[in-house]
């Protein structure tokens, strides 16, 4: 068995992709090497088809003002012309929500398709972007395997209690509960931990996954027992244009005094809100951090200040509940885009975090290194990069080899 894998990372208005090698004899604890990655984005007129190759490199920057071809069909006949003679074996896609009854990696079939949209209401803005090119493919070439991977999956073991919803018994019958989210990015970190640092897989750990979305997943005995986001992706953490928790109050003020309806609600709590909408400036941590050494208004200075620091204290304040689950913390671990590079966020959470015991090794956390608390830390603190699409893919390749995942 020999040919290419490829993966769907789909986002409200772009389709991410990667593209993996899949040599013979290879299993599915492997990471086989990416030949591309790339994105379409639509637009009004058509679509944009950007590709990257295995070194970053751009090698296809086309503009297509046309709906005729598909932009998933215009994929496909790319990838079957630049593959090199490998046969495409099977898709991955990251689905928003399984909810409760999707626990583990499926094969899409028609009736999968139909249960996943019925999820719909769960998460209005992202299942339908997510599961466009699912159908798409499986209309186009209806013998290739396919396979959903879901955000929600990973919190599967967080007991019934942090599930529930004080809310009326009704919407819980509903599937109106918490679910938690970015479980495939805690899903690699997990199984990075249980092979670099078996202590802290077994033990105590909270994973900060931070990045234009932000939640934190406390790991106990390597499951997930708790997590920031709840019923949807808006909960918890303050985001790059999302709120995270909030006062229903406020809502309620917005459609008292403003006649703010559904749509108003969903661009404001999705798109207005979190650093973007503290700020006034950008929803971009590094530009940020660039306009508070910069700007001269003072007045934009304070607002970027604040956003920072509000982001900050956030992380802080859910630490101290999930650690409280937990009943203590023996590892702390920093991952996605911001959680990765912002080495002065890294050091700002832990040193309000002393009180846990947490020492940072300054000049380790300045060049990233993984290791970032002192040896006489409490608390080991960690840098470790995601990735989700390997996740994905090693669940396609569980299905093509007929390996357990």
């Amino acid at each position: 068995m020999a040919g290419v894998i490829l993966v769907f990372n789909v986002g409200s208005s772009s389709v991410k992709f990667t593209v993996f090698d899949v040599e013979a004899g290879i299993t599915a604890q492997d990471v086989p090497t990416r030949l591309v990655h790339g994105e379409i984005e639509n637009h009004a007129d058509g679509f944009s088809f950007h590709v990257n190759d295995r070194t970053g490199a751009r090698c296809v920057d086309e503009r297509i003002t046309t709906t005729d071809p598909h932009p998933l069909d215009h994929l496909l006949k790319w990838l079957s012309a630049h593959a090199e003679g490998r046969s495409l074996l099977g898709v991955g896609h990251r689905i928003v929500h399984g909810g409760p009854e999707f626990s583990a990696p499926v094969r899409i079939t028609p009736d999968v398709l139909d249960q996943l949209e019925a999820l719909t209401p769960f998460a209005p803005l992202h299942q339908p972007a997510t599961l466009a090119p699912a159908r798409a493919i499986a209309d186009y070439r209806p013998d290739l395997l396919q396979v959903a991977c879901f955000d929600t999956a990973f919190h599967q073991t967080i007991p019934e209690m942090a599930r529930l919803l004080p809310l009326p018994r009704r919407y819980a019958q509903k599937g109106v509960q918490r679910y938690g989210f970015h479980g495939l990015s805690y899903t690699w970190i997990a199984e990075r931990l249980k092979l670099c640092d078996p202590a802290l897989y077994a033990g105590r750990t909270l994973i900060a996954h931070l990045g234009s979305g932000a939640s934190l997943c406390a790991l106990k005995g390597g499951k997930s027992l708790e997590t920031t986001m709840g019923f949807s992706a808006l909960d918890g953490l303050m985001m790059g244009t999302r709120t995270g928790m909030i006062d229903p109050g406020a809502l309620l003020y917005m459609m008292q005094e403003e006649g703010a309806g559904w749509c108003t609600l969903v661009d404001v709590l999705y798109r207005q809100s979190g650093l973007l909408g503290v700020s006034g400036v950008s929803s971009d941590m590094r530009l940020l951090r660039q306009r508070l050494v910069e700007e001269k208004d003072p007045e934009i200075n304070k607002a970027v200040a604040q956003a920072l620091d509000l982001f900050e204290y956030r992380i802080i304040e859910e630490t101290g509940a999930l650690a409280a689950v937990m009943e203590g913390l023996d590892g702390l671990v920093f991952t996605a885009g911001i959680g990765e590079h912002d080495s002065a966020l890294r050091a700002n959470v832990c040193a309000r975090l002393g009180w846990l015991g947490v020492k940072l090794d300054a000049k380790a956390n300045a060049r990233h290194a993984s290791v970032i608390s002192t040896p006489d830390s409490a608390v080991r603190v960690r840098v470790e990069p995601t990735d989700e699409e390997a996740v994905i893919m090693r669940d396609v390749l569980a299905f093509i080899t007929q390996a357990p995942t």
